[in-house]
């Protein structure tokens, strides 16, 4: 059942009956298994509040684009990839178009070994299937029955999840904070680093080192990360290419294609196959 961004009412929306984060949040972190799952569909655009579990967390959608916020980082994750939250961070969720969410829960004591960080995970096939097996398992199991099974092979999935590039880190500096916001505001925008260089009153080199320290990228990559990433938002919606490539200032569909091969390794036509 999709949670609301309403923390205390349940609410309904063309005809989902959407429960509140609250309730959903009690029943999450009152399950005594160490592992456990919830399938959970949201309307188009839905945002689910800053929140955090007391286990670990794979954020993991079969279907639609989510857009998840914690602290200074920012991932864009498209169908069949996913984010673990470890337990007790706070993060906020947006739905870009209907979203289908398979969630796996973790006890932090069931697994100690786990990513400390939140990160962009690539979901393998076979997870992807005991994934949609876990969430026909309700209630306590024994642990040598084909459930516990299940979650323990769950587990070993877990554990060698690659990282993907789908990462936009925030930075804290009010002068960055100043120069990101205005390109995520115009993704278009080909300002050069001249430009705010001058907007800002500092010299060019203070700005790159000010971006490598606190987003461990140049200007020049941190805008082109912030492009393609809005570009996974427009193209899950159905959005063409050559539009999306004329708006995030590309001089072509084909230099937008070649850059988003370069960064994700597949072709945006393929990269949601």
């Amino acid at each position: 059942m999709p949670v609301s961004r309403n923390s205390g009412i349940d609410y309904l929306k063309k005809g989902i009956m959407i429960k509140s984060l609250d309730e959903f949040l009690r029943e999450i972190d009152d399950r005594a298994c160490a592992v456990s799952s919830s399938a959970t569909d949201y309307p188009e655009n839905w945002v689910i509040e800053a929140h955090s579990h007391q286990a670990h967390q794979l954020i993991y959608a079969i279907e639609g684009v989510m857009v998840v916020h914690s602290g200074l980082s920012q991932w864009t994750v498209p169908p069949s990839r996913g984010i673990w939250m470890p337990s007790r961070h706070i993060h906020s969720i947006r739905c870009v178009g209907p979203l289908k969410m398979r969630s796996l829960f973790v006890r932090p004591e069931a697994a100690a070994d786990m990513p400390a960080e939140p990160r962009a995970v690539s979901i393998s096939a076979l997870l992807s299937e005991l994934i949609k097996v876990s969430v026909e398992i309700s209630g306590p199991y024994e642990a040598d029955s084909r459930e516990g099974r299940v979650m323990r092979l769950i587990l070993d999935e877990l554990r060698i999840l690659p990282t993907l590039p789908l990462h936009l880190p925030q930075p804290t500096d009010p002068r960055l904070k100043v120069v990101c916001s205005a390109l995520q505001r115009d993704p278009g925008d080909g300002s050069t680093l001249a430009h705010w260089s001058a907007h800002l009153d500092l010299d060019e080199k203070t700005i790159q080192r000010l971006f490598r320290k606190e987003t461990g990228m140049t200007f020049g990559q941190w805008r082109q990360q912030a492009r393609l990433l809005l570009a996974l938002e427009r193209i899950a919606v159905g959005e063409k290419i050559i539009d999306i490539a004329g708006e995030l200032g590309y001089d072509s569909p084909s230099a937008f294609t070649s850059m988003f091969k370069k960064q994700f390794g597949k072709t945006p036509s393929h990269f949601f196959r």
